[in-house]
């Protein structure tokens, strides 16, 4: 089989290391959670190969990029309908998959914050993520409050799931090599199913918080609760970032009664 080129344009790095490779499979802890796994961006195989060696679970595999799959469609004749070619991004995970399942993928750096949002759209569907992003957004998925990387993915991410960085990986292990450093995440979901305040409004009131990050949170969320109608509560002095998640969920609950 010819080997399938790299595309810029779908921000594609073939992974290489098979040790790596294997590595990352075996990162996927919550078997019991789930029984199918879908890898995104499979490429040539090399993470897949390690998948379908597993029996725990079943492995699907999803690539927008023809080539790669008319390569892997020869390469696993078995996998049938198991092998997509479609956008992640708009993939209805319901029509695929309809109970629990994992994703896994060295995922395309240059769509990697839409991959974790569509991830947290469908968030009761999916216990557990490991992947491999650019080293940036990896540290941005599970930085701490206080830190320069703690923002508004951080906390989406952290509100629903326990999130680690595992390793670094360097860039000469791809074919093409990235410009960066690499770093592979895993998400795993917590038990709780919802938040305890209105979470239509927790994500308002983090995105507002962030979105103008400089500004004390009496200032960024003026325009969600007038200050006539905030408190005398220390929380309005500081900025977004100093907030856990746990204080963002005692602010959503302090504005909603606020508001009413």
């Amino acid at each position: 089989m010819s080997l399938v080129k790299a595309k810029k344009h779908l921000g594609q790095h073939f992974l290489t290391d098979k040790n790596i490779a294997e590595k990352i499979v075996n990162s996927l802890i919550h078997h019991n959670a789930y029984d199918k796994v879908l890898e995104v961006g499979p490429g040539m195989g090399v993470l897949s190969d390690f998948l379908l060696q597993k029996k725990e679970y079943e492995t699907f595999l999803i690539d927008i990029d023809k080539e790669s799959f008319l390569f892997l469609q020869k390469k696993y004749p078995d996998l049938g309908d198991k092998l997509l070619n479609a956008d992640f991004l708009h993939l209805d995970f319901k029509s695929v998959f309809p109970s629990a399942f994992a994703i896994i993928g060295n995922f395309p750096y240059n769509i990697s914050s839409q991959i974790l949002f569509k991830i947290l759209d469908n968030r009761n569907q999916v216990p557990e993520v490991v992947g491999m992003f650019q080293k940036e957004v990896a540290e941005r998925c599970t930085a701490k409050p206080g830190t320069k990387e703690y923002g508004i993915l951080s906390v989406f991410l952290q509100a629903y799931f326990k999130c680690e960085y595992l390793f670094t990986v360097k860039a000469g292990v791809f074919n093409p090599p990235p410009k960066v450093l690499s770093a592979v995440i895993r998400l795993s979901r917590n038990e709780a199913l919802h938040l305890n305040c209105d979470e239509k409004l927790f994500w308002q009131v983090v995105k507002a918080g962030f979105n103008q990050r400089r500004k004390t949170l009496s200032n960024a969320l003026s325009g969600i609760i007038p200050k006539e109608k905030q408190d005398d509560q220390n929380v309005w002095t500081l900025r977004a970032e100093r907030l856990s998640v746990n204080d963002f969920v005692e602010l959503t609950q302090n504005i909603s009664l606020k508001l009413k």
